[in-house]
């Protein structure tokens, strides 16, 4: 039954994306995030339905008369630059067999990535596209929470197998990434029910997340809370609003979750914190003696019996840092470092240049929420391999966009530094629209 409506759904949906591939892109955020089909139990489990979506909406930007705009920015010139090293790095991989695989899977991420940049092309379809992320990770933050609550915290919230967010830990670093968002959406919500209901789901999002059992998410959670605190105006009433939820998700957990939690201060006793600090030596030693790295898929057991400080320890990487350095050298990781700190300075930019300008608001508060989204990737990607999330990759994206129709919203008669906010440029040879 599952299978055949969202078979039904997906291909009635078909025909309106070939005239508005913007729908398209939404459809491949909610496939992307939510991935239904891996909640399927037939045919469309296996069915490369994103394949499908992400081709039909190739050819409705080809045939489509919609508008699209490529925004050119130093964050884009980066990624572009981040993804040809990685394509040097392939070449010279260890296992070059499943680098390649898994080179391929990366520029399949990065090309939905672009594809999202042309069709962004106004701050409705900015906020239609956050709604899709919101919407789709907020299935499980509702399903999560309720679950959590129902079981006293007995059991660990899982994602979808098969996915990026499939574990505890990526589901758990997923939703505390939504959070900011919701609450972008919150601020812009004109009716009562919307904001109750986004108030509601940011609640039930922070139950899933610690009632995932993911230390690293209890960190990310923990800082993305100190985060919003110093963003909001009034910080004596969302301080005491902030304890209130804490001390109420707290409440919750059984004792079990606190022992696994109390393993974050005795990690030198934790077998599993142990292989990761193996593997991260084994990184670091690898980028000292390979100016490229090992390549896509180098953590396996040949490697570390080289470079590991104890051979036999086999880990994966379990941090976006290593992660980059083992695969790609300190040169793939200085710019995946400096992307994460573009994107951060341009959000800064774009709030400071938007405050008190009502034309404007929607940028003034999506851009500190992308921030705070970047903050828990950033803490909580420390213990997870998500290098190549598309998530982070959708955040600049996000911020690239705002930051270019801020300043085409800049009102006339503003000084050339806030009418070139951000440096960005769009590009009108290849495409096009009315």
């Amino acid at each position: 039954m599952r299978d055949l409506l969202l078979a039904s759904v997906v291909f009635s949906l078909l025909p309106f994306v070939l005239k508005r591939p913007f729908w398209g892109i939404l459809m491949m955020a909610w496939l992307g995030y939510m991935n239904p089909h891996r909640l399927a139990y037939g045919f469309m489990l296996n069915f490369p339905v994103v394949q499908v979506v992400v081709i039909v909406t190739l050819m409705g930007m080809l045939i489509s008369k919609e508008p699209k705009r490529m925004v050119w920015s130093r964050e884009i010139i980066l990624l572009i630059v981040f993804v040809a090293w990685m394509g040097v790095t392939t070449t010279f991989a260890i296992y070059q067999d499943l680098a390649i695989d898994q080179y391929i899977k990366v520029i399949k991420i990065q090309t939905l990535t672009f594809m999202t940049i042309l069709m962004l092309t106004t701050p409705e379809r900015v906020k239609w596209f956050v709604w899709a992320i919101v919407l789709s990770l907020g299935f499980y933050g509702f399903k999560g929470g309720i679950f959590t609550i129902a079981n006293g915290g007995s059991y660990r919230v899982q994602g979808p197998g098969g996915t990026f967010i499939g574990g505890n830990n990526e589901l758990a670093l997923a939703l505390v990434m939504t959070i900011p968002l919701m609450r972008f959406l919150q601020l812009q919500a004109t009716r009562k029910l919307v904001k109750h209901g986004l108030t509601a789901l940011m609640l039930l999002t922070a139950i899933a997340a610690i009632g995932s059992q993911s230390r690293g998410a209890l960190l990310a959670l923990s800082i993305t809370g100190f985060i919003f605190w110093i963003k909001t105006k009034n910080k004596f009433v969302s301080g005491f609003l902030i304890l209130l939820v804490v001390a109420f998700i707290l409440s919750l957990m059984p004792d079990a979750w606190y022992e696994r939690m109390g393993t974050i201060k005795t990690y030198s006793e934790d077998n599993s914190a142990l292989g990761r600090i193996n593997a991260w030596w084994m990184a670091w030693n690898l980028a000292l003696s390979r100016i490229t790295g090992g390549g896509f898929a180098c953590f396996l057991a040949p490697t570390f019996a080289v470079y590991a400080p104890e051979p036999f320890r086999v880990h994966d990487s379990h941090s976006i840092y290593f992660q980059i350095m083992g695969h790609h050298g300190f040169i793939g990781l200085g710019m995946f470092l400096s992307l994460l700190g573009m994107t951060w300075f341009t959000c800064s930019r774009v709030a400071r240049l938007t405050r008190g300008d009502p034309q404007r608001l929607w940028a003034h508060q999506l851009a500190p929420m992308i921030q705070v989204s970047l903050v828990a990737y950033m803490v909580g990607g420390a213990f997870l391999g998500l290098g190549y999330f598309d998530y982070f990759y959708h955040l600049v994206a996000l911020a690239v966009v705002v930051q270019y129709l801020a300043a085409a919203g800049a009102p006339a008669g503003q000084n050339s530094r806030e009418a070139s906010v951000g440096q960005s440029r769009p590009t009108t040879g290849l495409v096009s629209g009315r």
